[in-house]
């Protein structure tokens, strides 16, 4: 399928469930266009009258101002359908993109920019709208209008349309090979507008550390370039668009010479009557506004193609099956982890992560992975979530293979705390109901209690009512991390991952946490990363990793002595002295 057809095919996508209103739309803003073809009828009809002396009836007056006002009312309804249609379609794209974007694999969107990615959603399908209300309907009204008023001057004077037509073949070809730099101005002009968002999303992610380096200055110079960027390619598609008009307009002045001079002499030689030269040039004015729409409609349309490849380059990256609204019941017995030659890279051109990584985590207590940064200890979580494919091995929970689980069975049965712990915009109680919105209030409050939040929810203003702020700047980064361990506990996962859970943790907070880790490994499996050697010391079992291997499993004590890394961890991090 070519990218034009593709385009097509995305574009009718969006409006076929509206094709109802789209048809209803058509057709009053065809009925509003074509009575004004009667208006130079009616105008040819008012000079002969008084061409012959005969006074204006009542009649003829009430149907003037019957066209008149019923052509603009029934034109002003085919407006609305038409916008509501359209508000209804960039709803409908802006809701399908999103859950496509959604239920993306996190490896396809690791490659995408979030502000690209928000253009795409806010001003590309704005473009869909455009282009079915100002675009392909006013163009079939206009083409309706224009072929009305032609068949017309057909009728009025064959010879002054001949004339007529010889100018328009002249522009149609010029504006047609417009039309395609038009689409490429579009798309150029689009994705700039991506890129600008794409560099604004990264200074805002980054608003501190951007001030505390006192680089406000360099940033905004960046963004003015990406926005410069936008301007130049805004301004190619103004110049095409601009160039496309300009020859609509000339085409109109041209022909109205050309006829007038023609039209002239013929009535000069009696061939045609003044009341007829009057009404042809009155379809010759009419004939200005459609060609005007069919032109606007055409750029409008190219830009709605080039939004429509961007929605469509979404579309067609691979996404997962869903792993939401799991129904079915989790077992509750806690899931032992086996990798087994797990070999993992994060894209083709990149070095190994995993290469050879074998180990087996017993069902129920705690397993601790450590190791040196880069060693992959974050990887085997994202495997275990399946963010990401392996390339080889085995992975298995609970003895099954975990491509064999349905995702959403699997992730069910998961816990998962990262380790920057992020807390969405929202309330607490949203963000602790996150991974389980139908928890009980009894389990929220056994949550609360096992993470020591107890204390925040009273301080807060509303309670868990209380609004958290973007990112969760209103807490702290050891609330934030206990916030995130709640919201995991909350699912009674039958296995927890905890990426660095006690790094923003102080002395005090860290020993209380792990004390709710002992408990919570009392009734699941708990795998965690920790460089700290006091949250890993009392693991039941302890995976050394290296360089993308498992170099020794082992107890804390049968380690510091048995493996010579382990021991330097423990030596460098000040936590433990070699025995």
């Amino acid at each position: 399928m070519s990218e034009a057809s593709g385009s097509w095919r995305t574009l009718f996508g969006y409006v076929r469930p509206y094709r109802g209103l789209l048809a209803l739309g058509g057709a009053l803003t065809l009925i509003s266009s074509l009575t004004g073809l009667a208006m130079p009828l009616l105008a040819k009809t008012v000079v002969d009258a008084f061409g012959a002396q005969r006074p204006l009836t009542g009649p003829l007056l009430a149907l003037t101002v019957t066209v008149l006002v019923g052509g603009a009312l029934v034109g002003a309804l085919g407006r609305y359908v038409l916008e509501r249609m359209g508000e209804g379609i960039v709803y409908s794209a802006r809701v399908r993109l999103v859950d496509r974007m959604l239920r993306l694999r996190v490896s396809e969107v690791d490659r995408l920019r979030p502000g690209d990615l928000l253009a795409r959603v806010t001003s590309d399908t704005t473009l869909l709208r455009v282009v079915f209300t100002s675009g392909l309907v006013e163009s079939i009204s206009a083409a309706f209008m224009l072929a009305g008023a032609l068949v017309m001057m057909a009728v009025l004077d064959g010879f002054l349309l001949l004339v007529t037509l010889a100018v328009l073949v002249l522009v149609g070809g010029l504006v047609g090979l417009l039309m395609p730099r038009i689409k490429n101005a579009s798309e150029q002009a689009q994705a700039s507008v991506g890129e600008m968002g794409a560099v604004l999303d990264r200074v805002l992610q980054a608003f501190r550390t951007v001030k505390s380096s006192g680089a406000e200055g360099r940033e905004i110079t960046a963004v003015a370039a990406a926005a410069r960027r936008a301007r130049d390619r805004g301004v190619a598609v103004a110049w095409w668009t601009s160039l496309a008009g300009t020859a609509s307009w000339g085409a109109a002045q041209l022909t109205f010479v050309a006829v007038l001079g023609v039209g002239g002499a013929r009535v000069a030689s009696g061939a045609l009557t003044v009341s007829s030269l009057v009404a042809f040039l009155l379809y010759l004015f009419y004939l200005v506004a459609p060609i005007a729409q069919l032109i606007q409609g055409a750029t409008h349309v190219q830009g709605g193609l080039a939004a429509a490849a961007r929605i469509r380059q979404i579309e067609s990256l691979p996404g997962e099956e869903p792993a939401d609204g799991f129904s079915g019941r989790v077992d509750a017995a806690p899931a032992g982890v086996t990798f087994e030659g797990v070999v993992f890279r994060y894209g083709d051109d990149r070095p190994a992560v995993h290469r050879d990584v074998s180990f087996t985590a017993p069902a129920g207590g705690m397993t601790a992975l450590v190791g040196p940064s880069g060693a992959g200890k974050s990887t085997v979580f994202a495997l275990l979530e399946r963010f990401y494919e392996r390339q080889a091995g085995r992975i298995a929970v609970d003895g099954r293979d975990i491509g064999h689980w349905p995702l959403a069975e699997l992730r069910a049965a998961i816990g998962y705390v990262e380790q920057d712990a992020p807390v969405l915009d929202g309330t607490l109680r949203e963000n602790l109901l996150l991974a389980a919105p139908h928890a009980r209030e009894a389990d929220l409050r056994r949550a609360l209690r096992l993470t020591r939040l107890e204390d925040l929810v009273t301080r807060l203003p509303a309670g868990l009512d209380s609004m958290v702020g973007h990112r969760g700047v209103m807490l702290s980064g050891g609330e934030r991390q206990r916030v995130a361990i709640a919201r995991a506990l909350l699912r009674r996962p039958r296995l927890l991952l905890l990426d660095e859970a006690t790094s923003q943790l102080d002395a005090v907070n860290e020993l209380l946490l792990r004390e709710v880790i002992a408990e919570v490994a009392a009734e699941t499996t708990v795998l965690v990363i920790a460089h700290r050697l006091s949250t890993v010391a009392g693991a039941d079992l302890i995976v050394v990793m290296e360089d993308g291997r498992v170099r020794a499993t082992g107890t804390h004590a049968g380690l510091l002595h048995g493996d010579a890394l382990y021991r330097e961890l423990a030596t460098t991090q000040l936590l433990t002295r070699p025995a």
